[in-house]
């Protein structure tokens, strides 16, 4: 029930911004829609993968805030084709770019969302394998001339886990790299 509402919700957002940036005499919403692929490790475990989207607008104080979702996953790295734990990582953030008006902005991001594990045998079912994430990254991003962007950061989660308290596979230390496509760019 609650990973169905986190995922209704991730995917809700965007409409409901750009509802939000569209007025009775304007019709086209002011901002910037990005989306792309997220590629996550955590320190000295897993691989995740996955989908990522960014939104800003100069509603938001001037292009500096950026709205994200993102979806990582070890299924689409460390667990595919092997024994590793499959978990997911639903992740929702609130990012500050400095100098929004150049090409590389250092950055730092707020985000708060939903992890789950999957470990697939009946032995291990009193293990926890939910939690509910806290983070901070910060990093550089990039924005070439032709519409791609590239983030990379260091983050750390602030609820770990060891197993018998929180999933011991949440690990706090973790990096990542975004590759986005400008969908929209209305600025």
């Amino acid at each position: 029930m609650t990973k169905n509402f986190v995922l209704v919700f991730l995917f809700c957002m965007p409409a409901l911004y750009l509802q939000a940036q569209t007025t009775e005499t304007q019709e086209a919403w002011l901002g910037e829609l990005k989306g792309g692929i997220r590629i996550q490790k955590a320190h000295e475990l897993y691989w995740e993968n996955g989908f990522t989207l960014d939104l800003t607008s100069p509603k938001l104080l001037d292009n500096r805030f950026h709205l994200g979702m993102s979806y990582v996953t070890s299924r689409l790295g460390s667990a595919m084709g092997s024994n590793a734990i499959k978990q997911d990582n639903f992740l929702l953030s609130l990012g500050y770019h400095f100098r929004p008006e150049k090409k590389l902005q250092p950055f730092t991001r707020l985000n708060t969302g939903y992890f789950h594990s999957d470990y697939e045998y009946d032995i291990f079912r009193d293990l926890d394998n939910n939690a509910l994430l806290f983070s901070v990254d910060a990093g550089l991003s990039y924005e070439f001339k032709f519409p791609i962007t590239l983030d990379l950061s260091v983050g750390y989660n602030f609820n770990t886990g060891d197993g018998s308290e929180g999933p011991g596979t949440l690990f706090p230390l973790f990096y990542q790299m975004s590759i986005y496509y400008t969908i929209l760019n209305k600025k």
